[in-house]
């Protein structure tokens, strides 16, 4: 889906509006193991798909430990952390200036795709408050800063902070309360059935899925240069 299209598919019952961020703003809807894949690839790194999977779960471990993401951190900085984790698990694993290219690789990727997302923002901002709900690591506010968003959302739920993650519909429910809106006049956009969709359905919000290439990868779904 072409962000520009987003404003046009809002219901006109709509009062407020809750977006995820990751997958969501910052990839078109594909599950992020994608696009770390993609820029493994063009690192010149081709890992065994079952060995990425592996490694990309102990990164994600890895960051949601206490104390591994600074609330400072920007998405680079997320990336290196997240890719020197993934690279230990690997064999061979690539050098310091490789992991340093495919961390890079990922923020650009997601910089420009937040920079298309920013025209759609401003203009719904411009008619509706807008909240973020997500399941992120505590530095999700120094992200969409550091990508020229803040400005766009009137508050930020983000389960590092709150203590409550997706799919349990509470964290949803805080975005609903930050709102100040009755649920059903709330449309809640997101990648995933799972985490986003039903759970908000499930209070009563509008809900718009925003479908990509799911977790996890395969060698099929792979895009190679």
């Amino acid at each position: 889906m072409d962000y520009i299209d987003m404003p046009m598919l809002v219901p006109d019952d709509v009062s407020g509006i809750i977006f995820d961020y990751g997958g969501t703003l910052d990839s078109h809807g594909d599950h992020w193991s994608h696009i770390i894949l993609e820029a493994y690839l063009a690192a010149g790194v081709e890992p065994d798909i079952e060995d990425f999977v592996r490694a990309y779960i102990y990164g994600e471990r890895q960051l949601a430990q206490l104390g591994a993401v600074d609330p400072s951190d920007t998405f680079l900085d997320l990336m290196r952390k997240k890719i020197e984790a993934e690279c230990s698990q690997l064999d061979p694993q690539p050098d310091a200036a490789t992991r340093e290219a495919i961390a890079r690789h990922c923020y650009e990727s997601a910089r420009s795709c937040t920079a298309e997302a920013r025209p759609m923002l401003e203009e719904l901002a411009q008619d509706y408050p807008l909240v973020l709900v997500s399941n992120f690591y505590g530095n999700l506010e120094a992200v969409i800063t550091d990508f020229g968003l803040a400005e766009y959302f009137k508050a930020v739920i983000e389960s590092a902070r709150v203590g409550v993650r997706k799919p349990d519909p509470a964290i949803f429910r805080l975005g609903v309360e930050a709102l100040g809106l009755p649920p059903e006049e709330i449309l809640v956009i997101g990648d995933s059935m799972d985490k986003d969709i039903l759970p908000a359905a499930s209070l009563g919000c509008r809900t718009l899925l925003i479908d990509g290439r799911p977790w996890p990868p395969t060698s099929e779904s792979v895009v190679r240069e």
